[in-house]
C-alpha cells in the first residue's frame, strides 16, 4: 500500500432536518464571507471554480489560525456545510473553519474527476490528476494566503464520498478527518479503508453515512465497511458511522451534516451541563488537571489553539466550591493568569481561596489588586470592592 501513487505529491446530535432549517434560515445573513473564483491549476491544464467561505472573525484576529474543509461537490455540497458551520460558530460548538468548495458541476467533472483502474483500485488518468491537484496545488495556495490551523478535513457524496478516501492509503495522509456520505466504495476499498485506518499514527475522524432509500448494493456494501471499522482497536481513531432509515440518496446528505460536524469537533465544544454533572462533579481532585486536560486534548485533536472559556472557568470553580477542594482555586489562579493575564480574574480566584480557608487578611488583599485590574465576564471592579470590605470586617481584631 505505501507504494500506491509513487507519481503523485504527499501534500449528536438528532433531529437533524429541524437543525437544517435553522442553518438555511441563519445562513441568509452571513454570506458576505463566500467568495467564488477561478483556480488555474497547471497540474489539471485547466481552470477550476473554487467558492471559498471566510471565518467573520478572520479581519479582527489576524493570530488566530482555522481549520480547513475541502469540499467536493462544492457545487451543492458548500452551502449546507457553510451554514451548519456558521450555525456551530455562533454558539461556540465549533470552530470558524475555512471552507473550500470544488465545483465539479461542469462535463461530467465528478466522474472524471474521480475515475480509478478497475484493476488495482487507485485513480488514474483525470482522477489521479485530481489527486494531485487537491495536495499539490489547492491546500498549499488556500494556506499561504490565510491563517491556516494544521487540521484538514474533507467531505464529499456518493462518487466523490468514495474518491476522497484515496488519500486515506498514503502513509502520511494529509487530512485529519473524513466525511463520506453514502459513498461508492471502490474497488478494494472496503479492505484498505479499515487497513489504513487500523495502522494510523495520528489522530484521524472517520464518518460515514447510509441512508434507508438508497441502493441496496451501496447500503450492503457500507454497512460490510462499518463492520469492519468496528473492529479495530486503535485509540488515534475516532469513527462514527450513521445508518438513516429513512432518508434516500439525496436526503442524507442534509440527514447527515451536522451528525458529522459535531463528530469531528467534539472535543471543541464547551463544558455542558452534562459534562458538568456526569465527568466533573464526580471528581474527588483534580478539577484543574481536566480543565488542562480538556483544552490539551482539543489542540491535539484540532490543531485550535483558544482561550479557556470563562464558562468553562466557572464550571471548574462551582465543582472546587461544591466539594469543599479549596486548593484547587490556586492552580485555576494560575490558568486564569495565563490566558487573562490582564484581568481580575486570577486575583479574584485567589481571593476566593483565601475566603473559604477563612484567611480573610490575605483574601482582603487579592480582592483590593483584582479591583484595579479589567473587569472580565461577570466581574466586576464595584463586585471586587464590595468583597474587599466584606473581608476587612471579617479579619479578627488584635
Amino acid at each position: 500500500m505505501a507504494e500506491l501513487f509513487k507519481n503523485t505529491s504527499q501534500t449528536k446530535k438528532g433531529k437533524s432536518m429541524k437543525k437544517l432549517l435553522l442553518f438555511i434560515l441563519f445562513s441568509t445573513s452571513v454570506f458576505s464571507q463566500k467568495t467564488v473564483m477561478s483556480f488555474d491549476s497547471k497540474v489539471l491544464g485547466e481552470s477550476r471554480e473554487i467558492t471559498i467561505g471566510l471565518p467573520l472573525s478572520l479581519e479582527k484576529n489576524p493570530e488566530k489560525k482555522y481549520p480547513i474543509l475541502i469540499l467536493l461537490d462544492g457545487d451543492y455540497l458548500f452551502d449546507p456545510f457553510y451554514s451548519a458551520l456558521k450555525y456551530g460558530a455562533h454558539w461556540d460548538e465549533m470552530p470558524e473553519t475555512i471552507i473550500v468548495g470544488i465545483s465539479q458541476k461542469k462535463n461530467n467533472d465528478r466522474y472524471n474527476d474521480c475515475k480509478y483502474d478497475d484493476e488495482d483500485g487507485i485513480p488514474s488518468e483525470k482522477g489521479a490528476q485530481f489527486f494531485e491537484f487537491i495536495g499539490a496545488e489547492l491546500i498549499p495556495y488556500i494556506e499561504q494566503k490565510y491563517p491556516a490551523a494544521p487540521f484538514r478535513i474533507i467531505a464529499g457524496h456518493d462518487t466523490t464520498a468514495g474518491f476522497l478516501n484515496f488519500f486515506l492509503y498514503k502513509d502520511n495522509p494529509i487530512f485529519n478527518s473524513y466525511i463520506s456520505l453514502g459513498t461508492e466504495l471502490a474497488p478494494y476499498m472496503d479492505g484498505r479503508i479499515p487497513e489504513r485506518l487500523s495502522k494510523i499514527k495520528k489522530p484521524v475522524f472517520y464518518y460515514h453515512s447510509n441512508g434507508g432509500g438508497d441502493l441496496k448494493e451501496i447500503q450492503i456494501a457500507l454497512k460490510n465497511l462499518d463492520s469492519k471499522i468496528k473492529q479495530l482497536t486503535n485509540p488515534l481513531l475516532n469513527y462514527k458511522f450513521d445508518d438513516f432509515a429513512g432518508a434516500s440518496h439525496f436526503s442524507l446528505v442534509l440527514h447527515s451534516i451536522p451528525n458529522a460536524l459535531y463528530h469531528v469537533f467534539d472535543s471543541y465544544k464547551p463544558i455542558s451541563s452534562a459534562e458538568y454533572n456526569e465527568k466533573i462533579a464526580v471528581l474527588s481532585s483534580g478539577y484543574v488537571d481536566y480543565l488542562d486536560n480538556k483544552y490539551d486534548v482539543l489542540y491535539k485533536n484540532l490543531g485550535v489553539k483558544i482561550p479557556v472559556r470563562l464558562n468553562d472557568f466557572k464550571a471548574i470553580e462551582t465543582a472546587i466550591l461544591k466539594n469543599k477542594y479549596y486548593s484547587d482555586l490556586d492552580k485555576l489562579a494560575e490558568v486564569a493568569s495565563k490566558h487573562y493575564p490582564k484581568s481580575m480574574l486570577g486575583d479574584y480566584e485567589l481571593g476566593l481561596m483565601y475566603e473559604k480557608m477563612e484567611d480573610f487578611k490575605k483574601a482582603a488583599k487579592r480582592y483590593q489588586t483584582a479591583s484595579q485590574l479589567e473587569e472580565v465576564g461577570d466581574l466586576t471592579k464595584n463586585m471586587m470592592m464590595e468583597k474587599y470590605e466584606d473581608m476587612t470586617i471579617k479579619i479578627p481584631k488584635k
